[in-house]
């Protein structure tokens, strides 16, 4: 980086680090008028999609807030690490990528330490892992280190149950210029832990939930949904920013997306809600706890987010927010093993952590074949290789050579195959039924071409043939 860009750089990065302080007293309206705001709206993650300028407000808005209610320490981090590290100080990090690679660093990475738990929920794809083989610490540092280097300053944190490892909270004070946001039962995270979140400010629980107690404890055991109020209860009152996380299956669907179900989290101090949709993946798949067709049609928390005051996301629905999926391209999954995936869902990899860089492993054709082929669909209603383009993905395993990176991880290609090319079919119409009556002048369009822009081999790719 150049002495006048690195001046900039710093003049900017002070400038917004000013303004930070005196964030929950900047009004709604000026907010939005901020230069900070302006800066972030011109991201590629968010300037491409008119839907995710709207979320992308919305997530500014609440985090004003939600600033009344944060330690200090929280609203620093998530102002600092999230905001101006993700969208600024990253910038000159990812145009040196972009232009040394031929494509851009991902957005954020999800990362597995472990898959060990306490607990063992029916469907969860956690539970095909060997559980006593977690990543090194070690490894982990050098990991966090590699994605800082690409720009990525937002990291996610999956498992297994991440708050097993007794070194976790070592490992995020160790890397206090990144965000972690730790999906988790929740059942691990004390006082003297939600204490030690609050000081650090750079972690967001996201706690898993079923539905109501009955949903909730059927699936987590006995005395889960309590447990789960509790720990929302300890977070709230040492100002740590916390959230939920529900995955849809055809038993809970209508549950999930209620209005009492969501002003209830709302209520408890969440500031994300995060919805999944049950996938046959892990321990024993199972089809028919996938949500119905016509169940993932709908746009529920289109109508909800307006009023509550929390942020809510739909992994699968939300297509139009981002263009489409985003795995391999925008975020990636680093498993409990080492092996990296472009998605948490999709287990399938060529390559491994310990014995390749990040830079490399992303320009690899594995990771090359998924960003040729995005978005799979002009229609974002439809983004997903796994069960909206299943024959996308069985095409891109044989042609690149993936492996399963746990045994059973292969059904999703055999035993599935029929069901899922059945459900995608059928959720097909009705996908483009919406969008054609939401966004009349966007195509339709066909499913699964190779982009003519995105055909010629990346300079870094090249440099290796």
């Amino acid at each position: 980086m150049g002495f006048p860009k690195g001046i900039k750089k710093f003049a900017t990065v002070q400038t917004a680090k000013a303004a930070l302080k005196i964030l929950p007293r900047i009004s709604e309206k000026n907010l939005l008028r901020f230069p900070l705001v302006r800066r972030g709206m011109e991201s590629p993650m968010i300037s491409k999609y008119p839907e995710g300028k709207e979320f992308f407000k919305s997530l500014l808005l609440h985090g004003r807030r939600a600033a009344e209610r944060c330690s200090k320490p929280c609203l620093d981090k998530f102002a600092r690490n999230l905001i101006v590290n993700e969208f600024i100080t990253a910038t000159p990090q990812r145009e040196e990528f972009q232009s040394r690679y031929g494509f851009d660093p991902p957005f954020f990475i999800v990362l597995s330490p472990t898959m060990r738990c306490n607990l063992s929920c029916y469907g969860c794809y956690a539970g095909q892992y060997e559980r006593g083989e977690d990543l090194d610490a070690g490894l982990i540092h050098r990991v966090l280190r590699e994605a800082q280097e690409l720009g990525v300053y937002f990291l996610t944190v999956s498992g297994g149950e991440p708050f097993i490892r007794p070194d976790l909270l070592d490992i995020f004070a160790a890397h206090g210029d990144q965000y972690f946001q730790v999906y988790t039962n929740g059942t691990l995270i004390d006082r003297k832990t939600a204490q030690a979140l609050s000081r650090m400010g750079n972690v967001l629980p996201a706690i898993s939930v079923e539905g109501w107690e009955k949903e909730t404890d059927a699936r987590r055991g006995r005395g889960a949904f309590r447990r789960i109020v509790e720990t929302m209860s300890l977070l709230r009152e040492e100002g740590v920013l916390f959230g939920f996380s529900a995955t849809a299956t055809r038993l809970n669907s209508e549950v999930i997306i209620s209005d009492e179900f969501v002003d209830f989290w709302a209520g408890q101090g969440c500031f994300i809600g995060w919805f999944f949709n049950y996938v046959p993946i892990g321990k024993n798949p199972d089809m028919d706890l996938m949500p119905t067709p016509e169940q993932r049609i709908h746009r529920r928390l289109t109508e909800l987010r307006p009023r509550v005051p929390l942020i809510l996301v739909d992994f699968w629905n939300d297509g139009p927010l981002v263009g489409g999926c985003i795995a391999g391209d925008r975020y990636f999954h680093i498993n409990n093993r080492g092996d990296v995936e472009p998605c948490v869902f999709i287990h399938f990899s060529v390559d491994n952590i310990r014995e390749k860089s990040l830079s490399e492993i992303l320009d690899s054709e594995f990771f090359h074949a998924f960003r040729r082929r995005q978005p799979y669909s002009p229609n974002f209603y439809r983004p997903c290789m796994i069960i909206d383009h299943p024959h996308l993905l069985r095409e891109v395993v044989e042609q690149t050579g993936a492996g399963p990176t746990h045994t059973g991880a292969e059904t999703l290609l055999t035993d599935c195959a029929g069901g899922l090319d059945g459900y995608a079919a059928a959720y097909g119409k009705l996908a483009d039924q919406l969008w054609g009556e939401q966004f009349p002048s966007r195509p339709v369009g066909s499913v699964g071409a190779i982009h003519p822009d995105r055909t010629s081999t990346p300079p870094g790719l090249k440099s290796k043939m």
